[in-house]
């Protein structure tokens, strides 16, 4: 099993570099990160309840050029309900090149819910490689582990 969850993250990773590095150069952009700050599983008992496992999420906003910083101006994190929690990001930051700036949601934290999300917004001086979103999600209790990434994707400008 854990075999096959290093494969899956290892495909998922590839998958997602090649995507960003086909997205050309930017000077800014609008990134829509999934978040998953606990997951449904298993069968649903008599009563209708189902199972919930919490996840602790490691969100890394990574600056892929070797070059020139970035800066983050929000990291704003909504519920399942589309409902803003918080902003993670509440003054702006300098990402230096290939620098990485981490974010943490405890798993204690399950207000967002299965169906959380990140909308982070970024900026540049000059075009610059666009920077990889990822949340590294995670519940390593011993005998039982889940771990999985997800990646960012780039709305569209209004």
């Amino acid at each position: 099993m854990r075999l096959f969850l290093t494969c899956l993250l290892v495909a998922f990773s590839i998958g997602s570099a090649h995507a960003q590095a086909a997205a050309g150069r930017s000077t800014g952009q609008t990134l829509y990160l999934p978040i998953y700050s606990h997951i449904w599983h298993g069968d649903t008992a008599n009563a209708g309840e189902r199972a919930k496992t919490l996840l602790s999420v490691s969100v890394n906003i990574r600056n892929t050029d070797p070059a020139r910083a970035i800066r983050v101006l929000s990291a704003q994190y909504y519920d399942t309900d589309g409902k803003k929690l918080r902003n993670y990001v509440t003054t702006p930051q300098v990402i230096g090149p290939l620098g990485t700036l981490e974010l943490f949601v405890p798993r204690g934290d399950d207000s967002g819910g299965s169906g959380a999300n990140f909308i982070i917004t970024w900026k540049s001086d000059a075009a610059v490689n666009p920077p990889m979103a990822e949340g590294v999600h995670a519940n390593l209790p011993v005998g039982r582990t889940i771990a999985f990434i997800s990646s960012a994707r780039v709305l569209p400008d209004d």
